[in-house]
């Protein structure tokens, strides 16, 4: 007899296809050309719910009403990693924390878009219903039935073809799954309903809530309702109802009154009982004393309303069916140890444990079904943040938003949806403050934060331990370095245990902590080295001005770094055009322009303005506001460091020479990095910049080339010619390899011989 090791080790040796199909057979063993079996498909839910049921029918009709509060959005996805971080962070708990850093997450990941035809689509699903109706009916059926069935219809030809053009709500009980096999578990939807249609799997968004009950005829496959586990509760709410009716509306004598003494007449029985009703009858005579003249009995002939604890069962009941919707029971006007403080609550709860959640469900669904049609970087979102009940939380992150240095008061703006206010400049600033003090220093009370009076040579010398910004890990202290606006870590021996700190050194954090970083560098006579920040991928028509490396290394590493975001963030939404790129080396020499125009030109600065750095920030942010525009918002400076094709670039319009005559290995070796792009994903093949994938695009196409880019292609691949092979760790996955992609995406080494004899010929 076999071991059960023996037997184990068989049982895994089956091939895996063997092992799929047994699987596959097991899990969808009725699967054929049938129907498969709805157990919900019946109108239990619905009618003796929602039609029967106030508890049920009140609390559906809270979720949904409430869920109409919030609207959607539509937004252009713009980094995938930060996004999947939004979508977790918004599917939890809300709390301050959460809300923060959603917020800024979508301000990374997504960019609002308006009057799209998905917005129109949203804003009226079908010619009978607006949002909110439609909306409403989608989360009502969900609650009852655990099922939701949206049904898209789409021109088959002509403009729009195969885009949905109109959104119904199928009604959940009327609808079941024609199953096409074991490799198609759901072929088509059936609705019976004044007739049977069958409609195309495809066309339906089935949104259905768990459904653990695998009972071999398929029934997994829809959705369980809410209702399912709590129908004795249900059943029960009803018979509460039907009994206190009942009692209410056929109740008998509650019993009789007889006398001791021998029968009455009928006339002396009548006489006693109108005597009963004038004397002790009625509020007034409520709790009087009864005096009979004969001595009297009573015989009770049942329970009354308290007896029968008619009201406790239904309480009871009540709270149960909140409980399976995640309802507070206050908000069912249960008065029980209700304050405002505890409604308050309550209605926060609502949004955070019913209707946020339902919202998350719908909001992934259709984006997976709907959103794809009308591009592969949209999505649908809930805008949380209009949410009455969480103002209390947004408050807090106003409050953490203001203590955020780091940020300009436009990006908080953004982060907080009161968007950004384009024609005031100084909300581009930043606004480091200058009260920051080393450990131990003393704070002036009710003073105007000014200049601190720090001794750089006492910097370099004296390190002063900051418990705050210590930190167990590396990351966390280059995080925090990146913060303040520089990078790099230092450890120190504190209470027998490595820390670390942000910067390279202490007398540079020492330095930053108190916003004297230019000063720190100008003492130690430091140039640094670090490389320019423009991925050699500079826009072609900005090559006209070169900066001086020393002009460069005098701005300070953490202006560089602000200018470096302020680059980043503008090419990413106008970088499309040459005409309105942006490179780092010429926003320093804006801003190094800047600041020499507020040390020798001090009647043109702004009283408001305290110092070089800010002057000059400014005039950045009115460059970069012309380069978005086409003209300045006043007056006009640094015309000569507009790109050519600029409206109000000073630069000669020089005409320009083109090429179209480069080899065809080099269109090849650009189609085939873009090929990389479209199979594996953006996720994948992560190298290259827009300037990079621009350049693809035009080789691919046999664009013809301008004398000015041919120079550029020839210098990026004369200092990249060490990409020009697959590093071998990357020799099962090149389109990994980020160096020999970005060389790729410049026509690779067939570009490189003809590039150069034009370059040096010209």
């Amino acid at each position: 007899m076999a071991s059960l090791l023996d037997r184990f080790k068989n049982l895994v040796s089956k091939s895996a296809s063997k092992t799929h199909i047994d699987f596959n057979k097991a899990i969808y063993n009725y699967l054929g050309d049938s129907l498969v079996w709805n157990p919900e498909n019946d109108d239990t839910y619905i009618d003796k719910g929602y039609r029967f049921n106030a508890t049920i029918y009140s609390i559906v009709n809270l979720i949904t009403k409430t869920a109409t509060n919030i609207p959607f959005q539509v937004y252009e996805i713009q980094r995938e990693n930060d996004l999947k971080r939004y979508k977790a962070l918004t599917s939890g708990d809300f709390n301050t924390n959460t809300l923060f850093q959603a917020k800024m997450l979508q301000k990374k990941s997504l960019v609002e878009l308006e009057g799209t035809p998905l917005h129109e689509l949203l804003d009226r699903p079908n010619p009978a219903q607006s949002y909110a109706s439609w909306i409403q009916e989608i989360i009502a059926f969900g609650k009852l039935t655990g099922n939701r069935y949206i049904y898209g219809i789409a021109p088959d030809s002509g403009v729009g073809a195969g885009k949905y053009k109109e959104l119904y709500i199928l009604p959940s009980q009327k609808m079941e799954i024609n199953s096409g096999g074991i490799m198609q578990p759901v072929k088509e939807y059936t609705l019976s309903y004044n007739g049977t249609y069958r409609i195309p799997a495809d066309d339906v968004c089935h949104i259905k809530d768990p459904n653990l009950y695998y009972d071999g005829s398929g029934s997994h496959l829809y959705g369980m309702s809410p209702l399912k586990a709590g129908l004795r509760v249900m059943d029960a709410n009803n018979q509460a109802l039907t009994t206190g009716v009942k009692y209410l509306q056929n109740q008998t004598a509650r019993g009789v009154l007889m006398s001791d003494e021998g029968d009455l007449n009928e006339t002396q029985a009548r006489a006693l009982k109108e005597k009963f009703k004038q004397q002790y009858q009625g509020s007034d005579n409520a709790g009087d004393v009864v005096i009979t003249p004969k001595k009297l009995s009573w015989i009770n002939f049942g329970l009354n309303a308290s007896d029968l604890s008619l009201i406790e069962q239904y309480n009871a009941t009540i709270k149960d069916l909140c409980n399976i919707y995640n309802v507070p029971v206050q908000l069912l006007n249960n008065t029980d140890s209700t304050t405002y403080n505890n409604m308050k609550e309550a209605k926060k709860a609502l949004y955070q444990n019913a209707v946020i959640p339902e919202l998350n469900t719908i909001r992934d669904e259709l984006n997976r079904w709907l959103a794809p049609q009308y591009g592969d970087k949209i999505f649908i979102d809930f805008d949380y943040s209009s949410i009455p009940e969480l103002q209390e939380e947004m408050d807090k992150v106003v409050g953490q938003m203001s203590q955020a240095w780091w940020l300009t008061p436009n990006e908080k703006r953004a982060a907080m949806s009161y968007g950004m206010d384009e024609e005031n400049n100084k909300l581009d600033d930043y606004y480091v403050p200058a009260n920051l003090l080393p450990l131990g220093g003393d704070i002036i009370p009710d003073s105007e934060p000014g200049p601190i009076d720090v001794d750089i040579a006492k910097l370099l010398k004296t390190p002063v331990l900051n418990t705050v910004d210590t930190f167990t890990t590396i990351e966390e202290a280059e995080a925090r370095a990146r913060e303040m606006g520089g990078s790099g870590h230092h450890s120190h021996l504190f209470q027998g245990t490595t820390v670390y700190m942000p910067f390279k050194t202490h007398a540079e954090y020492e330095a930053a902590k108190n916003n004297r970083l230019d000063e720190f560098y100008a003492a130690q006579n430091t140039i640094d080295t670090d490389s320019m920040y423009d991925d050699d991928e500079d826009d072609d028509n900005n090559d006209s001005y070169d900066l001086d490396d020393l002009e460069y290394k005098k701005v300070s590493e953490r202006v560089r770094t602000a200018l470096r975001n302020k680059v980043d963030d503008h090419n990413e939404k106008y970088g499309d055009k040459p005409s309105k790129r942006v490179t780092l080396r010429t926003l320093i020499a804006v801003f190094r322009r800047g600041v020499g125009a507020y040390n020798t030109n001090p009647q043109s600065v702004r009283p408001s303005v305290r110092s070089s750095d800010q002057w000059a920030f400014a005039r950045c942010n009115s460059y970069l506001y012309a380069l978005r525009n086409g003209k300045f918002r006043s007056g006009k400076h640094d015309t000569d460091l507009l790109p050519e094709g600029h409206p109000m670039s000073s630069k000669k319009n020089l005409k320009q020479e083109s090429y179209s005559d480069y080899p065809q290995g080099a269109t090849n070796n650009a189609r085939r990095m873009l090929d990389w792009r479209e199979k594996y994903g953006r996720d994948e093949v992560t190298a290259g910049t827009p300037t990079g994938w621009q350049r693809a695009n035009q080789l691919a196409n046999r664009e013809p080339l301008s004398l000015s880019t041919v120079k550029r292609v020839h210098s990026f691949l004369s200092r990249h010619k060490e990409n020009a092979k697959i590093d071998p760790k990357f020799k099962g996955t090149p389109w990994k390899d980020k160096g020999y992609v970005a060389y790729n995406l410049w026509g690779g080494a067939a570009m490189v011989s003809w590039a150069k004899k034009i370059a040096e010929n010209e």
